[in-house]
C-alpha cells in the first residue's frame, strides 16, 4: 500500500513566501474517489474545492460531487466531457491526466487521511495569508492608524480560520438555508409548538418569541428599578440549566433548547450576580442573603443550591469599561473554548467604542457598539441579549409604558436590533403616587389598586422581525428578583392596542 505522501512545498513564481501543499495527496485522493464513489461520503462534509492547492484539482473534486449527486458514476470516462474545453486540463496532458489519477489504488485505504492532510494544509495556507495581510496593514501608515481596530480585525480573521478553514464568508445556497429552517421548525414542533430557539425559562415569552434565535440581537430595555437585569439573569440561568438537563437526558447539543452562557456584567460584580442567582434558586430574600441575615435552615438551603450549580455552564466576565472590540475578542475566545450559545451584555451604554468614535460623539459611538453586537451575533451564530437604558422621556408621560422612541442615545439601537423588549412594572410607579393617609377615600382606592397590581410585570415586545409585537404578562417576585409566568386568574389590566 502506498504510504501517505510527505509535505511538498512548491516554489511559487511570485516573490511571496513558499506555501505548504501536497499535490501528490490531492491526486491520490481524487483517484480514490473515482475508483470508489462511496468514499465521497467520508470526506465531503469537511473538504471543499477551495481546500485544494491546485485549482484544477478543486474543479475535478467539484465535478465528482456533481455527478454523484445526480446518481451518476464519477470516473475518468464520465468526467472527460466536462473538461474537454479546459485549458488547465490540457496543460496537464488532457483526459489521460484523469486516468493517471486512478493508478494509485493503494490510496483507497488512506483516503480519509489524505483528505485531513489536504484540509490541514489549506488552514496553514490561509493562516499565512492572514499573517501577511496583518503585517501589510500594520506597516501601512499612509492612512489613519487605528491599532485597536486592526487587532480586532486580526482576531476576527484568526477566529474564522480556526472555525471554518477560510477567512471569507461562505455563501449558502437556498437549499442549505432551507435545511436550517426545517430543522428550526422541527425543534419548535417537538417542543409543543412554542420553542424553536433557546429557552427563556418563561413559557409565555417562549410562546411569543419562539425562544432566542441564533444570530439575533435582542435588546432588553427599561427604566431603573424595572428589573431588566433580573430578567436577563433569569433567562441566562434558565438557558444554562436547560443545557445541563438536556445533556443529562442524552439530548444532543444541536437539539437542546439550552446552551452555555457568557454574561458580560459591566455594572454588577460577579459575586453580586451569583448572589442573585443563589437567592432565586434557594428562595431566600436577596437583600437578607447579601446582609447575612439568614438562619441556619436558609444557609443550608443556599449551600445546597450552590453545590447543585457547580457544573452550571455560566461564565461571568465583570471587567468594567470594556470596549466593543475587547468584548468581541473575549466572546470569540469563549466560543472557541467553552462553546457558548448565548451572550448577555449588561448593559450596552457602559460599553466603549473605538477611540476614534469616542472623539466624535456619543450617538456615533452607540451606533458602532450596536453594529458590533449584531455582527458578533451573526459571526458566532448565537443570540446576543443586550440590556439598554431608556431616556427620561418616559417619566414625563402619564402612561409610563416605554416606546421605541424612548431608547436612549441612538435610533440605531432600534434599527440594528432584531427584537426589542421593554420591562414594565406598574407597581413601581403606583407606589410613587401614594396619597396622604389622612385622605381615607383616596388612600383606600390607592391601596386597593396596589394590592391588585402587586407583583405584576409586563414584557412589551415592541419590535420583532420574526413575528408579531404585543405584551407578555409575567409575575415578579421582588424578594428573590425572580420573574415567573403569570397564573391565569391573576389581575391583568386592560391594554390598548
Amino acid at each position: 500500500m502506498a504510504s501517505i505522501p510527505t509535505f511538498r512545498v512548491v516554489e511559487p513564481a511570485s516573490e511571496a513566501a513558499t506555501l505548504p501543499q501536497n499535490l501528490e495527496a490531492e491526486i491520490a485522493l481524487l483517484g480514490a474517489l473515482m475508483i470508489d464513489n462511496r468514499l465521497v461520503e467520508d470526506v465531503m462534509m469537511k473538504l471543499r474545492s477551495e481546500h485544494f492547492a491546485e485549482s484544477l484539482h478543486g474543479e475535478v473534486y467539484d465535478a465528482i460531487l456533481r455527478l454523484i449527486d445526480r446518481k451518476m458514476a464519477a470516473n475518468p470516462v464520465t468526467l472527460r466531457p466536462l473538461f474537454e474545453t479546459s485549458q488547465a486540463m490540457a496543460d496537464m496532458g488532457g483526459a489521460s491526466y484523469l486516468a493517471a489519477m486512478t493508478q494509485h489504488s493503494g490510496a483507497l485505504i488512506a483516503a480519509k487521511d489524505f483528505a485531513q492532510q489536504i484540509y490541514d494544509l489549506a488552514l496553514l495556507r490561509e493562516l499565512i495569508r492572514v499573517g501577511r495581510e496583518m503585517a501589510i496593514s500594520a506597516a501601512d501608515t499612509s492612512t489613519d492608524v487605528e491599532p485597536l481596530k486592526q487587532i480586532a480585525e486580526a482576531e476576527m480573521a484568526l477566529y474564522k480560520v480556526a472555525e471554518a478553514g477560510e477567512v471569507s464568508g461562505a455563501v449558502k445556497t437556498f437549499a442549505q438555508a432551507a435545511t436550517q429552517s426545517v430543522t428550526m421548525a422541527t425543534r419548535a414542533m417537538q417542543s409543543g409548538g412554542k420553542l424553536s430557539g433557546l429557552t427563556t425559562g418563561l413559557d409565555a415569552l417562549n410562546t411569543k418569541l419562539g425562544g432566542l434565535q441564533r444570530s439575533d440581537l435582542v435588546v432588553l430595555a427599561g427604566r431603573p428599578a424595572m428589573g431588566k437585569t433580573a430578567l436577563a439573569t433569569n433567562i441566562s440561568f434558565s438557558c444554562a440549566q436547560r443545557y445541563l438537563r438536556d445533556a443529562a437526558d442524552g439530548i444532543p447539543k444541536d437539539k437542546s433548547s439550552g446552551a452555555p452562557v457568557a454574561f458580560f456584567s459591566l455594572e454588577m460584580s460577579s459575586d453580586q450576580l451569583a448572589t442573585r442567582i443563589l437567592a432565586e434558586q434557594s428562595s431566600i430574600n436577596s437583600e437578607s442573603l447579601r446582609k447575612g441575615e439568614i438562619n441556619q435552615l436558609e444557609y443550608d438551603r443556599m449551600c445546597r443550591a450552590a453545590r447543585d450549580l457547580n457544573d452550571l455552564p455560566f461564565f461571568i466576565d465583570d471587567t468594567p469599561a470594556l470596549s466593543i472590540a475587547a468584548l468581541r475578542t473575549r466572546a470569540r475566545r469563549l466560543k472557541r473554548q467553552r462553546d457558548i450559545g448565548l451572550i448577555v451584555v449588561d448593559y450596552l451604554q457602559l460599553l466603549q467604542g473605538s477611540s476614534r468614535a469616542m472623539n466624535e460623539n456619543r450617538v456615533q459611538e452607540i451606533s458602532e457598539i450596536t453594529r458590533g453586537l449584531k455582527t458578533l451575533a451573526k459571526e458566532l451564530e448565537v443570540p446576543v441579549l443586550a440590556l439598554s437604558q431608556l431616556s427620561r422621556a418616559v417619566e414625563a408621560r402619564e402612561d409610563k409604558r416605554p416606546q421605541l422612541s424612548d431608547l436612549r442615545e441612538s435610533g440605531t439601537i432600534e434599527q440594528d436590533a432584531d427584537i426589542v423588549l421593554f420591562v414594565y412594572r406598574d407597581e413601581y410607579y403606583h407606589s410613587l403616587k401614594q396619597p396622604d393617609i389622612e385622605d381615607k377615600d383616596k388612600h383606600d382606592k390607592w391601596m386597593e389598586k396596589a394590592v391588585k397590581i402587586s407583583g405584576l410585570a409586563e414584557v412589551i415586545v415592541a419590535k420583532q422581525r420574526h413575528g408579531s409585537t404585543g405584551t407578555v404578562p409575567l409575575t415578579f417576585h421582588k424578594s428573590t428578583t425572580k420573574f415567573a409566568d403569570r397564573a391565569l386568574d391573576e389581575y391583568y389590566p386592560e391594554q390598548r392596542d
